[in-house]
């Protein structure tokens, strides 16, 4: 298939991007970047440059192509510091991108949309079918492009999936990514340049962890699975099972005891006694339905983002040796 990914160069795009090109498919790497050579952690890829604001154009890049994906948008911390620009890119992008690519005839869009569009703090058992109710502007606006998706859906006039995507961490596609907000790609980093890991909370907190290869390998059956009459809509992307941010700070000093030879130090804020922290369950059961497992062991991207962590910025030194 040919397979269009927008924010291609980022995060979660470029780690798509790779999987999808190693399982076979043509992908087609869409960045607002004036990029026209793909790049050497991609080199069969084609590289197209994306005016959002120009629909005929958008009109032609999605020409002749089977699935977009469309993985671009602002993250949490700038959708907080700008919210009109967090709707323009989030919502309106994507509604602009979803008409195109109907009009076009792309028989099926893919929409990487977060889990935090249901709560902040994410708590309790959540399914598909609980209530989004965050009005942070990073939930509010992801949630715009979730209706302009399934409208289209619904009207039949695409294919329309959404993914709520839990907690993700893992090794970037290249080294230029900035994927160091994430918690735990965040304390990987820590575990290498300073050999130790803070936590600027107690750590109690939980939060569904879900490695990067899981969510890759759900898009991939996603891209090609046969709904027949049914129309897709929502789709959680999580692990299951739930950790505290403690519980993984334990496991990053663990798995860097074997990988690269050392345990880093762990400092956090000290709980009070009477703080509680609820219990979550985030469940993909519409994935389970379909037959696609996500799993729930975390080790092996740990080490890969140790390792890579290693490689990238180990010359980087806080004085301690």
């Amino acid at each position: 298939m040919r397979i269009l990914i927008t924010g291609g160069f980022a995060f979660i795009g470029g780690r798509v991007a790779r999987h999808l090109q190693h399982a076979g498919h043509q992908i087609i790497l869409g960045s607002r970047k004036a990029v026209v050579s793909p790049p050497d952690w991609l080199p069969q890829a084609q590289v197209v440059r994306i005016d959002w604001n120009d629909v005929h154009a958008l009109e032609k890049i999605c020409t002749g192509i089977d699935v977009v994906i469309q993985a671009a948008g602002m993250n949490a911390q700038d959708s907080a510091a700008d919210p009109v620009a967090a709707l323009e890119a989030n919502g309106l992008g994507t509604a602009r991108l979803v008409s195109a690519a109907s009009r076009v005839r792309v028989k099926r869009f893919i929409y990487l949309s977060t889990a935090h569009v249901y709560a902040s703090p994410l708590v309790g058992i959540v399914t598909e079918d609980t209530c989004a109710r965050n009005l942070h502007p990073y939930a509010t606006s992801h949630f715009a492009g979730e209706n302009a998706v399934l409208g289209a859906s619904q009207c039949l006039q695409i294919e329309g999936i959404v993914l709520r995507l839990s907690n993700a961490f893992g090794v970037p596609a290249h080294k230029d990514v900035n994927c160091w907000l994430l918690l735990v790609n965040d304390l990987c980093r820590q575990a290498v340049q300073t050999r130790e890991l803070v936590l600027r909370s107690n750590g109690l907190q939980r939060r569904d962890f879900v490695a990067m290869p899981e969510v890759c390998c759900a898009i991939d059956d996603l891209c090609s699975f046969n709904f027949g009459s049914d129309v897709p809509g929502i789709f959680n992307v999580g692990s299951g099972m739930s950790q505290t941010v403690l519980e993984m700070a334990h496991l990053i000093q663990q798995r860097c005891k074997l990988a690269l030879g050392y345990e880093p130090a762990l400092r956090r804020c000290e709980a009070n006694g009477d703080q509680k922290h609820e219990m979550l369950v985030y469940r993909s059961d519409k994935l389970a339905r379909m037959g696609v497992r996500i799993g729930v062991d975390k080790s092996g991207e740990i080490d890969r983002l140790l390792t890579f962590c290693q490689d990238t910025y180990g010359t980087i030194s806080s004085g301690r040796e």
